[in-house]
Protein backbone atom coordinates (compact mmCIF):
# COMPACT_ATOMS: atom_id res chain seq x y z
CA UNK A 1 0.00 0.00 0.00
CA UNK A 2 0.80 3.15 -0.70
CA UNK A 3 0.04 7.22 0.07
CA UNK A 4 0.13 10.22 -0.99
CA UNK A 5 -1.00 13.59 0.54
CA UNK A 6 -3.67 15.93 -2.05
CA UNK A 7 -3.00 19.58 -1.38
CA UNK A 8 -5.14 22.09 -3.05
CA UNK A 9 -3.52 25.85 -3.01
CA UNK A 10 -1.10 24.26 -0.67
CA UNK A 11 -4.25 23.51 2.09
CA UNK A 12 -4.38 19.69 2.72
CA UNK A 13 -7.38 18.79 0.98
CA UNK A 14 -7.24 14.33 1.36
CA UNK A 15 -5.14 11.05 0.98
CA UNK A 16 -5.11 9.12 -2.09
CA UNK A 17 -4.04 5.39 -1.46
CA UNK A 18 -2.70 3.03 -3.95
CA UNK A 19 -3.96 -0.21 -2.03
CA UNK A 20 -2.81 -2.33 -5.25
CA UNK A 21 -2.62 -1.95 -8.84
CA UNK A 22 -6.10 -1.90 -9.41
CA UNK A 23 -7.41 -0.12 -5.73
CA UNK A 24 -7.54 3.62 -5.34
CA UNK A 25 -9.08 5.66 -3.02
CA UNK A 26 -9.25 9.59 -2.38
CA UNK A 27 -10.45 10.37 0.94
CA UNK A 28 -11.08 14.24 2.11
CA UNK A 29 -9.73 15.38 4.99
CA UNK A 30 -12.36 15.92 7.57
CA UNK A 31 -10.94 19.65 8.24
CA UNK A 32 -11.15 20.14 4.45
CA UNK A 33 -14.33 18.72 3.82
CA UNK A 34 -16.08 19.97 6.55
CA UNK A 35 -15.25 23.39 5.30
CA UNK A 36 -17.99 25.33 3.08
CA UNK A 37 -15.17 28.01 2.05
CA UNK A 38 -13.14 24.79 0.53
CA UNK A 39 -14.10 23.77 -2.99
CA UNK A 40 -13.99 20.58 -4.39
CA UNK A 41 -10.26 19.30 -5.87
CA UNK A 42 -12.30 18.21 -8.87
CA UNK A 43 -15.52 18.26 -10.55
CA UNK A 44 -15.34 14.81 -10.32
CA UNK A 45 -14.41 14.20 -7.35
CA UNK A 46 -16.95 16.32 -5.05
CA UNK A 47 -17.02 17.09 -1.51
CA UNK A 48 -20.36 15.04 -1.51
CA UNK A 49 -18.79 12.25 -0.03
CA UNK A 50 -15.60 11.90 1.98
CA UNK A 51 -14.36 8.91 -0.15
CA UNK A 52 -13.59 7.82 -3.26
CA UNK A 53 -12.62 4.20 -4.46
CA UNK A 54 -11.50 3.12 -7.84
CA UNK A 55 -10.02 0.14 -9.91
CA UNK A 56 -7.88 2.59 -11.73
CA UNK A 57 -5.84 5.81 -10.70
CA UNK A 58 -8.81 8.60 -10.91
CA UNK A 59 -8.86 10.63 -13.84
CA UNK A 60 -8.06 13.74 -12.49
CA UNK A 61 -4.77 12.48 -11.01
CA UNK A 62 -3.81 10.19 -14.22
CA UNK A 63 -4.21 13.36 -15.93
CA UNK A 64 -1.92 15.20 -14.01
CA UNK A 65 1.23 12.68 -15.39
CA UNK A 66 3.54 13.57 -18.59
CA UNK A 67 2.48 12.01 -21.76
CA UNK A 68 4.75 9.93 -24.36
CA UNK A 69 8.15 10.87 -24.53
CA UNK A 70 8.24 13.14 -21.46
CA UNK A 71 6.84 10.14 -19.39
CA UNK A 72 9.58 8.12 -20.68
CA UNK A 73 12.02 10.20 -19.99
CA UNK A 74 10.72 10.76 -16.02
CA UNK A 75 10.16 6.76 -15.78
CA UNK A 76 13.95 6.65 -16.59
CA UNK A 77 15.52 9.55 -14.61
CA UNK A 78 13.44 8.96 -11.67
CA UNK A 79 14.38 4.69 -11.72
CA UNK A 80 10.06 3.93 -11.63
CA UNK A 81 8.26 1.72 -14.19
CA UNK A 82 6.58 3.92 -17.27
CA UNK A 83 3.32 1.71 -15.93
CA UNK A 84 3.44 2.85 -12.09
CA UNK A 85 1.43 5.87 -12.66
CA UNK A 86 1.15 5.91 -8.45
CA UNK A 87 4.79 5.89 -8.51
CA UNK A 88 5.14 8.15 -11.12
CA UNK A 89 2.65 11.17 -9.76
CA UNK A 90 4.18 10.89 -6.24
CA UNK A 91 7.57 11.79 -7.59
CA UNK A 92 6.41 14.62 -10.49
CA UNK A 93 3.84 16.55 -8.88
CA UNK A 94 5.52 17.62 -6.11
CA UNK A 95 6.01 20.64 -6.48
CA UNK A 96 4.99 22.50 -10.05
CA UNK A 97 1.85 21.55 -11.33
CA UNK A 98 -0.48 23.35 -14.13
CA UNK A 99 -3.30 24.08 -11.44
CA UNK A 100 -3.45 24.33 -7.67
CA UNK A 101 -3.30 20.72 -6.91
CA UNK A 102 -0.27 19.35 -5.73
CA UNK A 103 1.12 16.15 -4.01
CA UNK A 104 3.36 15.01 -0.99
CA UNK A 105 4.35 11.61 0.39
CA UNK A 106 2.44 10.39 3.42
CA UNK A 107 5.37 11.09 6.17
CA UNK A 108 5.61 7.57 8.21
CA UNK A 109 6.03 7.80 11.71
Amino acid sequence: MRAIEIYRNGILAGILTEENRTHYTFRYNDNYFNDADKPSISLTLPKTQKEYSSEFLFPFFYNMLSEGVNKKLQSVQLKIDEEDNFGLLAATAQYDTIGAVTVKPVMTK
